[in-house]
């Protein structure tokens, strides 16, 4: 897996959706949907292409486990806590409540972990991360 160009095309689908929503609430005059926007912007789509950019720069070897699960829990991450905000926002269906809410913390449980796994790997790889 080419893991730059998979954080690249993923995280353009973030800015897409992102920028939609702020000019439909610019259009329609609320701002209900501002801090799933912003979320969306922020680890949707300046988050995922940060990472892509990092694994583009620095040669984090292409068999490193830890990349893989990074790459994989920040997508999965990303989309669970955004779907899972909008979902315990807005509520589109009644009844939901309970989970709504589960989505929403395990989709931000899971972001939490791939930035920690990006933790590790910013120190277990340090000798790739250089000016040099």
């Amino acid at each position: 897996m080419d893991r730059t160009r998979f954080l690249v095309k993923t995280s353009a689908v973030y800015a897409f959706i992102g920028a939609f929503i702020g000019s439909h609430m610019a259009g329609g005059g609320g701002l209900e949907l501002s801090a799933i926007h912003a979320h969306i912007l922020v680890v949707g789509w300046l988050s995922l292409f940060a990472f892509a950019m990092f694994y583009k720069v620095f040669p984090i070897p292409k068999e490193s486990k830890l990349a893989l699960v990074h790459v994989w829990g920040s997508f999965i991450g990303v989309f669970g806590l955004t779907l899972g905000m909008w979902l315990y926002y807005t509520n589109p269906i009644p009844g939901l409540e309970t989970f709504n809410t589960v989505f929403f913390i395990v989709g931000g449980t899971i972001l939490l972990i791939a930035f920690a796994v990006f933790l590790v790997i910013a120190f277990k790889h340090g000798k790739y991360i250089s000016e040099d």
